[in-house]
């Protein structure tokens, strides 16, 4: 019994190079992998690049920008000297202002990347719209059309009318050829079982009795 127990074991190779190596669990998430380089939130970042370009391409920035570097002159120039934090050259207002212009550049490039971005999701949106409104007119025109050949065989009221209008003429024209009409009126066979009323004259049937009225009023 010994000897079948062992070889239904599971046999791990050993050794150095043959260290079993750990299952992945498909039931779980991976774990974060850690990294040297700090993560960010790029839709944060795009969201703080635009509101800066925002601002930069404002008057109110120029006009700041404006005292301030007009502060820094009359400062650096008008104050003794050992109050002066850049000299004459003024190396240090240059290398501020070559570091804000090196920073916003790169900033108004992504708030443009973006402004791109949404503006070609707009275009595509809108090409689709327009694509959508183009298939729904050309359905409308083909059932608008498939209405007007339906209606080209339908009677109309004006077609109707008019050939009533025919036909009344030729019943005329045949009245004055022959010269009597062409549907002469039906003389009552009973005159004496009609009775008048305050409106019209109205014969009695003839199967009911001649003491009762038609109406049966």
């Amino acid at each position: 019994m010994a000897p079948e127990r062992e070889s239904t074991r599971e046999r791990t190779p050993t050794g150095a190079t043959a260290a079993p190596r750990p299952r992945a669990r498909l039931d779980q998430p991976r774990p974060p992998r850690r990294r040297i380089v700090p993560e960010f939130d790029p839709e944060a970042f795009g969201r703080l690049s635009e509101k800066i370009a925002r601002f930069i391409g404002t008057g109110r920035f120029l006009v700041w920008m404006t005292v301030v570097i007009i502060v820094w002159v009359v400062w650096n120039v008008a104050v003794p000297g050992r109050l002066r934090f850049d000299e004459f050259p003024f190396i240090f207002l240059t290398l501020a202002l070559s570091l804000q212009a090196s920073y916003a550049a790169p900033l108004i490039l992504l708030a443009q990347n973006r402004q791109d971005d949404r503006d070609r999701v707009n275009l595509e949106q809108d090409r689709k719209q327009n694509e959508r409104s183009i298939a729904d007119t050309e359905y409308l025109t083909r059932e608008i059309a498939s209405l007007r050949m339906g209606l080209g065989e339908v009677a109309t009221r004006d077609w109707i009318r008019s050939e009533l209008q025919d036909l009344v003429k030729e019943v005329e024209e045949k009245r004055r050829h022959d010269g009597h009409a062409p549907f002469p009126a039906e003389r009552p066979e009973h005159p004496e079982r009609t009775e008048r009323s305050g409106r019209s004259e109205r014969p009695q049937r003839p199967d009911r009795p001649p003491g009762r009225d038609a109406d049966d009023r």
